[in-house]
């Protein structure tokens, strides 16, 4: 019989959106198992098949997990405010919470041809008054807290999208959604004290099952840097200024300073030089071209006619405005030396004096070095010459003596500084959370009272962004005008909102109970079902959401919210996948404008969910990415079609009470072994290859199936292919697939039974036999001796050598 896969897989999609499979049960039923797939932003595109490589790899192992008896939490919603869904709606020129609903649909309607086991009963979606009520709430907490201030600062802005963006979304100097380049502009914000975590979510990552490219990434933005601040006073002044150096190994190379041009400093120490105007003058050029945005082309300096009196020796070096220098790492200013390549560079553009006390254990290099052809920075490994107490020793082994003695001698004092900047965190825009806040003339700001939550967004016929840095909530008196939670005098409403990574924060501490009412997640739920067992979600998330929910967590379970200090114990990022672009002729990221999208729902109507779900697993290391090949769908389609006819055959399947020949029974439980190591090794790819070896030998060697093996084969497949694992587990097993528990293997009866023997004559290689695992000497060398007669002939064997399982050599002569 064919495998009428259109049929058959209607068939159980409706039986499963009546009576759906492995719902999540009460807690405490047994062992728990958290699977959680990163939600989507429901796109008008819809659904594609990147979706499906992730949704269908977090669902194998959802479904190991029901049928091995875990309690399964498998939810999915929506990650629907912000940006994105904003700007679809803009475009197709209706409300954004109309086009978001519409496109939840489409999703849901997808998402469903994949059949994985979602509980939909857990389904949320973030713009659900009654989800972002308590965004809302943990906003007032860490508000509370002390962590959430105010602040009119320059900040990136996106011209395009009309909003202030943190530097998190900030890729390459453009906006990380829609590729604009930014320009810095003051704008009033609302920021979270994300610095005031950064060694916890450091520390963090070392407990982590996390791929090591993820945890390297935040640990490279969260940028820890063990320095030293020296201090020096400023010549013909009052002044003392402090500046910051992680690589310090070199210091008594310092020859100038630089300052930033937009640093609180620099008026008060160009007080009484004549440069004042000339040098103010060329700060505002830099921060306006900063603000323009782009990349610089190469540093600019100026000369401030300020010196500063080092104390390490080096007399008065010069302090310079440059433009690469940040006011906000370290303190803003920098002690410069020929030892950094760009402080190099800028000191040869403008001729400022340079000096070594690093150098090569090459002779040749070190003289490069001396006369300044060449910057060298290795600080770990470079001999230094200066101070005299190091003379002659590599900077890695006096670092720390370097640290005490700069301490004892008043120079510097030790300082841990981090790049991580705090997270810039209102948009102006509609789309989105409103901050609650209230801003009253006598009281100043006054937090929404948390009975009064959820303050909801108004309804609005016009909400596109003003790019005036206010939200478009600004012109809305009716909303905006409220009275003062405290004095009861008039006040005004928090006009920004939050932006599209605060509802992804927390979301999935709300999916055991998401219809709470009461409090935002019940304590027995986070004691039961968190932290999540296994996430999954693209890289491209790194040090956006995954850091910016790790923040969310880290902060609950300090205020006493949370039993746990971490989101995720297991974290997976699955590829993308690529495909040929007719227009460009190469192989890259799907796009509409490259012609080169492959839609699922074409896919699935042509060869059915089960072949679309097993080929992309099949496609290659789910880690990677890979390229879309229309002929592996056809590949994937013969070999279930293949598995169909062969288990549909009476003539392979034996009558009941009929024992199954040992040899079947091997290599059954052979073929399991090597498909769930490769499945808990996350190689699905090569757990598929070995059920394709599996089907050659069973169909090579007629193998005629027991109830038992046939049950173990089916109950297998059904985690990649579900629709024919349930179709065949209920006609060929008489049984529900949530009947039959996942499979196990007999370790000793996965042994390979027949083992190739290796002949040699004299240690060169003559022929070789099969045999048993274990066979005796004198069985294996009866064989062997008639293989290789014409080898023997004429011969006298002086001795025999045997290796149990491997091989046997004849020594002769």
């Amino acid at each position: 019989m064919s495998y009428d896969f259109q049929n058959i897989e209607r068939k159980w999609q409706a039986t499963w959106e009546k009576n759906p499979q492995a719902k999540t049960k009460p807690m405490g039923s047994g062992k728990k198992y958290y699977c959680l797939d990163m939600f989507p932003y429901p796109s008008g595109s819809g659904l594609h098949v990147g979706h499906w490589r992730g949704y269908v790899l977090s669902d194998i192992y959802a479904r190991m997990k029901w049928l091995q008896g875990y309690n399964v939490l498998h939810p999915m919603g929506w990650d629907a405010f912000g940006l994105p869904a904003e700007n679809d709606a803009i475009k197709k020129g209706i409300h954004p919470k109309i086009s978001t609903a519409a496109n939840i649909a489409n999703f849901k309607k997808q998402l469903k041809q994949i059949a994985a086991i979602y509980d939909w009963d857990k389904e949320l979606d973030t713009t659900d008054p009654q989800y972002y009520k308590w965004t809302q709430w943990i906003f007032l907490q860490m508000y509370k807290a002390g962590l959430a201030y105010e602040s009119d600062m320059p900040i990136n802005w996106c011209p395009s999208c009309l909003t202030g963006l943190a530097n998190e979304e900030v890729v390459n100097g453009a906006c990380e959604r829609c590729g604009t380049q930014v320009i810095q502009r003051n704008i009033r914000q609302w920021v979270l004290k994300i610095t005031s975590y950064a060694e916890k979510l450091l520390a963090g990552l070392d407990k982590l099952d996390w791929p090591e490219k993820v945890k390297s990434m935040q640990r490279n933005w969260i940028g820890k840097s063990e320095g030293l601040i020296f201090s020096a006073p400023v010549k013909d002044s009052s002044l003392v200024i402090q500046t910051f150096s992680a690589h310090f190994e070199a210091f008594a190379a310092d020859t100038f300073v630089v300052i930033a041009p937009d640093h609180p400093l620099l008026a008060e120490l160009l007080e009484g030089t004549d440069r004042k105007e000339v040098v103010l003058e060329f700060c505002k050029k830099i921060i306006e071209e900063r603000t323009r945005g782009g990349e610089e082309k190469e540093p600019q300096g100026i000369f401030t006619g300020r010196y500063i009196v080092d104390p390490v020796g080096n007399g008065d070096l010069p302090i310079w405005v440059a433009s690469f220098a940040i006011k906000d790492y370290g303190t803003g200013i920098v002690k410069c030396s020929a030892h950094d390549e760009r402080d190099f560079a800028f000191a040869k553009k403008y001729n400022i004096k340079l000096k070594a006390v690093l150098f090569p254990e090459d002779s040749e290099l070190a003289e490069q070095v001396a006369n300044f052809k060449v910057c060298y920075t290795d600080m770990a490994n470079g001999i230094l010459k200066e101070p005299l107490l190091f003379n002659g020793r590599k900077g890695s082994e006096v670092r720390n003596e370097i640290i005490k003695y700069c301490t004892e001698k008043g120079y510097a004092v030790p300082k841990v500084s981090y790049k991580l900047r705090d997270w810039i965190f209102s948009r102006q825009r509609y789309w989105g959370e409103p901050i609650p806040l209230i801003h009253c003339t006598t009281c100043g700001v006054v937090p929404v009272p948390e009975s009064q939550l959820p303050v909801e967004l108004p309804e609005v016929e016009k909400y596109q962004p003003t790019g005036t840095g206010e939200s478009p909530l600004s012109a809305i008196e009716w909303w905006v005008n409220t009275p003062c939670p405290h004095c009861g005098a008039p006040a005004k409403r928090e006009t920004n909102t939050m932006p599209q990574w605060a509802g992804s924060c927390w979301y999935f501490l709300r999916y055991p109970n998401p219809q709470l009412q009461n409090v935002a997640f019940d304590k027995a739920a986070m004691d039961y079902w968190l932290p999540v067992d296994l996430y999954v979600g693209g890289v491209e998330h790194a040090i956006l959401h995954l850091l910016y929910a790790r923040f969310y967590v880290k902060v609950l379970h300090d205020l006493g919210f949370l039993p746990f200090d971490e989101p995720f114990s297991h974290l997976f990022n699955q590829g993308m996948v690529l495909k040929h672009s007719e227009k460009t002729g190469h192989v890259e990221k799907m796009s509409k404008s490259k012609g080169n999208v492959v839609n699922p729902d074409d896919m699935v109507n042509t060869y059915g969910s089960d072949v679309l779900r097993m080929y992309m697993l099949f496609m290659g290391p789910p880690e990677l990415d890979c390229e879309w090949q229309d002929a592996g769908l056809e590949g994937i389609k013969r070999f279930l079609n293949r598995f169909w006819d062969y288990v549909n055959n009476p003539a392979n399947i034996l009558a009941d009470g009929v024992v199954e020949d040992s040899v079947t029974t091997r290599r059954v439980h052979r073929f399991l072994k090597d498909y769930q190591s490769r499945l808990e090794q996350f190689k699905p790819n090569t757990a598929i290859s070995a059920f394709m070896e599996f089907m050659n030998d069973a169909s090579a060697g007629q193998m005629k199936l027991g109830k038992d093996s046939l049950e173990r084969l089916i109950v297998s497949l059904s985690v990649m292919a579900p629709h024919m694992g349930n179709e065949l587990a209920v006609t060929l097993l008489g049984k529900p697939l949530e009947q039959c528990p996942w499979p196990t293997y007999d370790p000793e009866l996965a042994i390979e039974n027949q083992l190739v023997f290796a002949i040699q004559v004299n240690g060169k290689l003559r022929g070789d036999l099969v045999a048993q695992r274990g066979a005796a000497q004198e069985d294996v060398q009866s064989k062997a001796q008639w293989i290789i007669e014409k080898h023997l002939e004429g011969k006298e064997i002086v001795k025999i050598i045997f290796v149990k399982d491997r091989l046997i050599n004849f020594v002769v002569k």
